[in-house]
């Protein structure tokens, strides 16, 4: 489907699961929303946190149409995160009844956009084959402070055959707009986490260890661990791994 048609399914309700592999060559996003007075502050955390927060676009107050998709970002992803003061209070489908005119949107380039390069050369994807959504880390990796925002690094794990991980790492590297190249490759204890099979995000993907190493790249899910520790009144943000598809093609 092309990404218009997708978007009227997740408007219509008629799909509310992961984004991964869909649409292949554009490039999704992920999305904050967040009352203005804290919208400067978090806009130079993602200038300096590039790698983490690759902003694609950002909404003055108020707007609900981004330049990079014919799209309403309060219905046409498949499912949302309302957080209020720092805690998670519920997942929805569809944000309009919580729309406020003072709300500020960033959308940041995702991982899930350099997918369909991973598998064009052979690279398989766990996540995708087991029908999983693609699990997500904290780490120990700090972020650089900007005002109220600061905290740690989210991570995307995808575990690779050995004589698969330079391609992917010379692949992902051009997706600059969608987080590049890994941050990290092999043992997940350097960076924090503990055990593989219990992510803080997203869902869990079988594998052999020792036929198989894992390989990390930078989150967008991120900003949301960190306004975790902000605790804005609210914040709403794409759930996990459901992304906005936008009509802007990567390479564009």
């Amino acid at each position: 489907m092309k990404p218009k048609q997708q978007r009227e399914k997740f408007r219509s309700n008629e799909y509310t699961g992961t984004t991964s592999g869909m649409c292949d060559n554009y490039l999704q996003a992920n999305m904050i929303i967040l009352p203005k007075e804290y919208a400067f502050e978090f806009l130079l955390f993602c200038q300096r946190n590039p790698k983490s927060c690759p902003i694609v676009d950002v909404l003055e107050a108020g707007v609900t149409h981004p330049r990079i998709a014919d799209a309403d970002i309060r219905t046409d992803l498949p499912k949302y995160r309302i957080y209020r003061n720092g805690e998670l209070e519920k997942e929805v489908v569809d944000i309009t009844d919580e729309w406020r005119d003072d709300f500020v949107t960033f959308l940041i380039g995702c991982s899930f956009t350099f997918e369909k390069a991973l598998t064009e050369e052979d690279i398989g994807l766990l996540h995708q084959e087991q029908d999983r959504v693609v699990p997500m880390y904290k780490t120990t990796i700090p972020c650089e402070k900007s005002g109220r925002f600061e905290g740690n690094m989210v991570v995307s794990m995808r575990a690779l055959k050995e004589d698969e991980i330079e391609k992917a790492v010379q692949i992902t590297e051009k997706f600059k707009t969608s987080h590049g190249g890994p941050i990290h490759i092999g043992n997940p204890a350097e960076i924090g986490i503990a055990d593989l099979q219990n992510p803080d995000y997203g869902e869990s993907v079988s594998f052999n260890e020792s036929e198989r190493t894992p390989v990390f790249w930078a989150c967008g899910v991120t900003p949301q661990n960190v306004g975790l520790n902000v605790k804005p009144s609210i914040m709403i943000a794409h759930a996990p791994g459901h992304m906005l598809i936008t009509d802007q093609l990567e390479e564009q």
